[in-house]
Formats: C-alpha cells, structure tokens, sequence
C-alpha cells in the first residue's frame, strides 16, 4: 500500500473554506485501487493554516493512473474555478508514502 499527502498550507483563518470542499466524496472515491481518504486540519498553528490531504492506495500505480486521469484533471481545475479571485493558499506539496506497517485495534 501507499499513501499520498496533500499538504496545504492556507491563509489564518481561511481552513474551513477549503475543507467543505472535501466534505462528499468525489470521483477519486470510486477509482480502482482507491482505499480511504482522510483530511487533517493541524492544530495550534498561529501564523497559518494548515490541510493534509491524505489518500490511501493498493499501490503506486493506482495512484499514478489517478493523478494521470482526466478525472483528476477535472477535480483539481474545479477547484481553481470555484475559488474567489484572491486565492486563500500559500503553498501545496505532494509527498508520498510506502506503508510499511498498520495495525488495526486488536487484542495481543
């Protein structure tokens, strides 16, 4: 499995616009080797906000055919449209991630 993280990183006080966005699921949902989204909104950040976007994968090559994707392209390019003449983000970075090990809640 792999994971990508979509880190943003947004104007103070201007995170709760960009979240809704992410509040229903989206074609990404329902692309083959999709597994779970998860989106962070970091805590006690006094300069800006802060989104981690994350998405869990099967493997790389899903995740590639969807950041490749026309649906990809469309997600992303929406987004831009939607926004308000000054955007609100100051920087987005894309890192990815081999899970190695996850351990679900179990007894020993």
């Amino acid at each position: 499995m792999m994971k990508a993280v979509n880190t943003i990183r947004l104007q103070k006080g201007k995170a709760d616009e960009i979240l809704i966005r992410f509040e229903k699921p989206k074609a990404v949902h329902t692309f083959e080797g999709f597994v779970f989204m998860e989106v962070l909104k970091k805590e006690n950040s006094l300069d800006y906000d802060e989104l981690k976007i994350c998405t869990t994968w099967e493997d790389q090559s899903f995740f590639e055919k969807w950041l490749n994707s026309r649906e990809s392209t469309k997600s992303h390019s929406q987004s831009k449209e939607k926004s308000s003449v000054e955007s609100p983000i100051i920087s987005s970075s894309l890192t990815t991630f081999e899970v190695v090990y996850q351990h679900q809640p179990g007894s020993l």
